[in-house]
């Protein structure tokens, strides 16, 4: 993988299909899970884009190493990178749980052999449940990830305007 694309370094352009996938993986998992109708018409989607969005989690992270290595080393560039990874936990969850949550609509449709407890209401409830959970906390730690990135490359530019301590200071 490049360190850098056009010129800018990778991470900032990878993080972007982070910031757009997993959240989105998130929220069509919520309306999957509440709205049956739209649960047909998704389909398959939503586990599509819960894989999407974890392939991207180790690229932007790797690329984020590398540029890491690039800038000054702060506090708050110590905590983007400690909450950037923690991120990979809870995307492979949400596609996991969004994969399992898409076989157990899809499997009985398709007469393919599921466990039987597996298809029971209660089976179905700890699925949904702990799918929605998830979904939640990953996009809690994908804005804190990047409200954290945010603050660490765009601190001292507005803190010194802030202060009328511009760049011609």
């Amino acid at each position: 993988m490049p360190d850098k694309i056009n010129g800018l370094p990778a991470h900032i352009l990878l993080v972007h299909a982070v910031v757009v996938l997993v959240p989105l993986a998130a929220l069509l998992s919520v309306v999957a899970i509440a709205w049956p109708a739209a649960r047909r018409k998704l389909g398959v989607l939503v586990p599509i884009c819960a894989l999407a969005g974890l392939a991207f989690v180790p690229l932007a992270t790797q690329a984020g190493e590398w540029l890491q290595e690039h800038v000054k080393e702060t506090p708050l560039v110590e905590k983007h990178t400690s909450l950037g990874d923690g991120l990979l936990p809870w995307a492979l969850l949400l596609f996991v749980l969004a994969t399992v949550f898409w076989l157990l609509d899809f499997a009985p449709a398709r007469s393919w052999r599921l466990p039987a407890f597996a298809t029971t209401v209660p089976a179905r409830a700890v699925v949904s449940i702990a799918l929605a959970a998830v979904a939640v906390v990953s996009v809690v730690q994908v804005y804190r990830i990047g409200d954290s990135g945010a603050k660490a490359a765009w601190h001292n530019q507005y803190s010194n305007s802030a202060t009328g301590q511009g760049d011609d200071g």
